[in-house]
C-alpha cells in the first residue's frame, strides 16, 4: 500500500512511525505499513461463494450456495496460529465473508486473541443489526468495493440494484459507529468515475478509499487489455494527488491509499520533489520504511481450501495447506523455494527491476502480474510506468 495522503499531504511522519519502534504489534494500524518485522498481514479467503458475479473476481467466486472447506473449529485453530506467530491483523475476505453465518464468532475470536480484525466485503449483505454485531465483537474495519457509481459499479458486479445495497451496508456502518472505507479496482473502464468516488467520500463522510491497481489474475486475467496504458496510469495518479490534496485543503481530509503499484511511491516522490522538498525527504524516508511489495513477506494469504500463498491475488504458487500444517511454520520455512526468495526478492528480481535505483523502496513490484504477463515470477512487472531516465536504467 502507498498512502497518498500520509506521504503527499503530510498526514505522517516518519518520528510517528519511530515513536513505537515500528513493531507491527505495538503500531496503530494506520501506520502498519511502516514497521520493520513485517509480520504478515493475513488474507483469509473465508469462502468462494458470493451474490454478486463481479467481472474482475480473483478469486472466481462461486454461488452461494454450497459448503465451506474450512470449518469454525478449524478456523480458530488457524487463528491461534496466527496470534501467537504475532500477524497483528486478519483480514476476513471472500468470495463474500457476510456469506459465512460464522463470521461475528470467528471476527470475535480474533480479536480476543489480540489480533485485528478487518473485512473485506461487496457491502450489500451489511443489514443495521449485522453492523451492531461487527461492532461489538471489536472489527476494526469494514472495506467496501465500489467500482464507480450507480451504473457503472452494477455493470461491473453483474447485478442490478448492487450499488444501491452497497451504500445501504455503508450508512448501516456508519449508523452504528463502524468504521468503514471504499475499495476501488481501477480500469479503463471505469477510471473516469474517479472524481465521483471522491465526491461520494466527501458527501456520505468516508474517511478512507483504496485505489487497487488491476492484477491480472482469476477473472482479471481476462482483462489484461482494460489495464491503463503507462501515460493514463500516471495521469490517475497525478488526479488521485490532486483530488486528496482538494479534500484537504478543504477541510475534509480522508486516508488516501493506492495498491498493488508500488511505482506510484517513486512517483508521488518525484512530484514532491518538484513542490515541496522538504517534504519529499520526509516521505522518502516513509517510503524506505514501507518498503514496497511485501508479497510472501508482510502479507500473505489463506485460500478458502487453506493453501497458503504470497498474496491474495497470486494463487498460482500454494507453500502448503494450514489444515495440514500451521501458517507459522509454513510461512518460515527455508526450505520452500519460492517463499523463501520472496522475502528477500530484490536479490532476484530481472529486467528493469534489478537496475532500478527505487528498487529499495518498490521492492520489485508485483510478481503476480510479471508472471502472468511474461511467464516469468523474477522479470520486470509490466505495469511498472517509470520511464527508464526515472529509474536510471542503463543499456
Amino acid at each position: 500500500m502507498i498512502g497518498i495522503s500520509k506521504l503527499y499531504c503530510g498526514q505522517a511522519e516518519a518520528s510517528d512511525a519511530l515513536r513505537y519502534g515500528r513493531e507491527s504489534g505495538k503500531l496503530p494500524s494506520h501506520l502498519l505499513q511502516f514497521s520493520k518485522d513485517k509480520k504478515p498481514v493475513v488474507v483469509w479467503n473465508m469462502t468462494r461463494r458470493c451474490n454478486l458475479k463481479c467481472v474482475h473476481c480473483y478469486a472466481h467466486a462461486t454461488a452461494l450456495d454450497g459448503a465451506d472447506d474450512i470449518s469454525a473449529g478449524q478456523a480458530k485453530a488457524m487463528i491461534d496460529d496466527l496470534a501467537s506467530y504475532g500477524a497483528p491483523v486478519m483480514l476476513f475476505s471472500g468470495g463474500e465473508p457476510l456469506a459465512r453465518k460464522d463470521l461475528v464468532e470467528l471476527a470475535s475470536y480474533a480479536t480476543q486473541k489480540g489480533m485485528r480484525a478487518v473485512i473485506s466485503t461487496n457491502g450489500t449483505l451489511i443489514t443495521r443489526s449485522k453492523a451492531r454485531e461487527l461492532k461489538e465483537v471489536g472489527l476494526s474495519y469494514v472495506g467496501i468495493s465500489l467500482d464507480g457509481l450507480e451504473r457503472v459499479h452494477d455493470r461491473f458486479r453483474r447485478v442490478s440494484g448492487a450499488f444501491q445495497k452497497a451504500l445501504e451496508g455503508i450508512a448501516n456502518c456508519q449508523a452504528e459507529g463502524l468504521k468503514v472505507g471504499l475499495r476501488f479496482t481501477i480500469n479503463k473502464g471505469n477510471v473516469a468515475e474517479i472524481p465521483g468516488i471522491f465526491s461520494l467520500l466527501k458527501e456520505r463522510e468516508v474517511p478512507r478509499a483504496c485505489f487497487y491497481h488491476l492484477v491480472y489474475s482469476g477473472r482479471g486475467s481476462n482483462l489484461i487489455g482494460e489495464d491503463l496504458n503507462h501515460q493514463t496510469t500516471r495521469e490517475t495518479l497525478d488526479l488521485i494527488m490532486d483530488e486528496t490534496r482538494a479534500l484537504f485543503e478543504a477541510g475534509h481530509p480522508k486516508e488516501i491509499l493506492t495498491v498493488d503499484n508500488h511505482a506510484d511511491g517513486p512517483y508521488i516522490w518525484m512530484r514532491l520533489l518538484r513542490e515541496d522538498k522538504k517534504r519529499a525527504e520526509e516521505a522518502y524516508k516513509l517510503l524506505q520504511f514501507n518498503e514496497g511489495n511485501n508479497s510472501g513477506r508482510g502479507i500473505g494469504c489463506i485460500s478458502w481450501d487453506g493453501q497458503v500463498h504470497a498474496d491474495q491475488f497470486w494463487r498460482e504458487h500454494a507453500f502448503g495447506n494450514v489444515l495440514e500444517r500451521p501458517f507459522s511454520q509454513i510461512w518460515d520455512d527455508p526450505d520452500i523455494e519460492l517463499l523463501h526468495k520472496l522475502k528477500n526478492k530484490k536479490a532476484y528480481v530481472g529486467g528493469r527491476c534489478a537496475l532500478c535505483r527505487f528498487l529499495d523502496i518498490c521492492g520489485g513490484n508485483f510478481r503476480a502480474r510479471a508472471e502472468a504477463f511474461y511467464g516469468d515470477i523474477w522479470a520486470q512487472d509490466p505495469a511498472c510506468y517509470l520511464t527508464d531516465e526515472e529509474i536510471a536504467t542503463k543499456d
